[in-house]
């Protein structure tokens, strides 16, 4: 089988006894899609030499909860976007009246598979309603793809802007729920070997508690990860205490939901929130001795004017964290700085993240939560999902500490070159798979015709710049 040998890299980020640590001067050689060498000089033959004398190699990050099929639709509408009439929650008459269709779903997608390789993200959990042509287009991308189709019970609505209300469906989900299982069952059966399905109720408020148990039990009868959306919000978490008497956590621990295959979107509103006011401090606890795990996305939160409190303190009590964008821009580099930072705003001079730790949460850690001990890392036999930074790069200068630039300084702007599976998905910064500016074409036009269909869909007729006006003033 031919080898590719990355040579003499500057910088490599291993994983060796269990943690990533630097090895400096170091050959890579991959075969197929396995790392077989990981160290000094590779001695054996090699089908291709890529000089890394000026680079920083590491493990392809792992996006643990993005939204391809509307993220980037959202952009130039939803920076400034929190409700103030409802706890500044996404639950907003724009969201209503600017609905993404099949059409303007694979556009965005095709879009966001290019901005998640480009960035230097190698497998990605798609979270998306299922739409025609979903698998095939995630296959063609070249990402390691775990699809994630939602379903749930009802639809979110808001007649005043003040309060959440539910428009529950005559079977309660069931039809969404088939659907779901028959699009994982096809996308682990992909000849491509890259893909795979995690079970996802939509979210805990708008799930039955049946829905809720029904696909916990198809993703433990499957062997699959468990996820929705949860303690997401002060409106969710008010709207549960008041239904149910309990947090979204402990309804979940209720329900059997929880464990160690299962990840929450974002566990932010829980019990231990400083803005929660709420007689018992249990979520926590429940979440570290069930083994859950949480999907991190800060910069969402953080748009809307609310936050987590604190990062550290999660990892602190044993909660598995995993880092996700979902939000535009999908860009992995930035998500890991803006949570160390906020973490260590929100905690004072008590913080416990640091760079290590959100660098653990984008690839390690995401890997244990998706069952997976082969990628997210570095080390002789774990599939060569590679990502190769230059260190020329202006942003990245002085290199005392390269891991640091990318996170604190350079971002994504310095990736260079990425395989997945062996296969070289970037080239000098070029996706191979996608052409990108087409890609983004096609956003835009989608965008576009979205916004004109918003009069018609928003209850009052107002057009999508009376939702959501420009930043400036348009004269002249």
């Amino acid at each position: 089988m031919p080898v590719t040998v990355i040579r003499r890299a500057a910088w490599v980020v291993a994983w060796e006894g269990g943690r990533h640590v630097y090895r400096r001067d170091a050959d890579i050689a991959f075969a197929g899609d396995r790392i077989v060498h990981l160290g000094g000089h590779w001695e054996g033959a090699a089908a291709r030499e890529i000089d890394g004398s000026a680079a920083i190699v590491l493990p392809g990050l792992i996006n643990i909860h993005c939204h391809p099929g509307q993220s980037p639709l959202f952009r130039g509408y939803v920076e400034e976007f929190g409700n103030p009439r409802l706890f500044n929650s996404g639950r907003h008459r724009f969201r209503q009246a600017f609905i993404p269709d099949a059409e303007a779903i694979r556009a965005s997608a095709r879009y966001t598979y290019a901005e998640l390789l480009a960035g230097g993200v190698t497998t990605a959990v798609d979270l998306s309603h299922a739409y025609p042509g979903w698998i095939e287009q995630l296959a063609e991308s070249g990402l390691r793809g775990v699809v994630a189709p939602m379903f749930r019970s009802a639809n979110w609505y808001t007649e005043t802007g003040q309060e959440t209300q539910y428009e529950w469906v005559p079977d309660l989900g069931a039809s969404a729920l088939a659907e779901a299982a028959e699009v994982m069952d096809q996308a682990e059966a992909h000849e491509s070997g890259r893909l795979s399905a995690m079970v996802s109720p939509a979210q805990v408020d708008t799930c039955t508690p049946d829905l809720l148990r029904q696909g916990a039990a198809l993703a433990r009868a499957k062997g699959r990860p468990l996820h929705t959306h949860a303690a997401q919000s002060i409106a969710e978490f008010a709207g549960m205490t008041r239904k149910h008497d309990c947090t979204p956590i402990e309804y979940l621990d209720r329900l059997g939901f929880l464990g160690p295959t299962t990840i929450l979107g974002h566990a932010v509103f829980t019990d231990a929130h400083p803005w929660i006011l709420w007689p018992r401090r249990e979520d926590l606890r429940l979440l570290a001795e069930t083994g859950t795990a949480v999907a991190h996305c800060p910069t969402v939160f953080l748009r809307d004017g609310s936050m987590m409190h604190d990062l550290g303190a999660y990892m602190e009590r044993g909660i598995a964290i995993a880092m996700g964008t979902d939000t535009h821009p999908q860009n992995l580099w930035e998500e890991m700085r803006v949570a160390e930072l906020q973490a260590r705003a929100a905690a004072g001079p008590m913080h416990r993240c640091d760079t290590a730790r959100v660098f653990h949460a984008a690839t390690v850690a995401a890997a244990d939560v998706l069952g997976r001990d082969d990628i997210g890392r570095l080390a002789v036999g774990a599939k060569a999902d590679i990502v190769i930074a230059t260190l020329d790069h202006p942003a990245m200068q002085p290199a005392r500490d390269p891991l640091r630039n990318l996170i604190h300084v350079a971002g994504e702007r310095p990736v260079r070159d990425v395989f997945v599976d062996g296969v070289q998905r970037v080239a000098d910064g070029v996706v191979l798979t996608i052409d990108r500016a087409q890609a983004s074409a096609d956003v835009a036009r989608e965008q576009a015709r979205l916004a004109a269909l918003v009069p018609g869909r928003d209850p009052q007729g107002a057009t999508v710049e009376d939702l959501m006006p420009l930043s400036l003033a348009v004269v002249g």
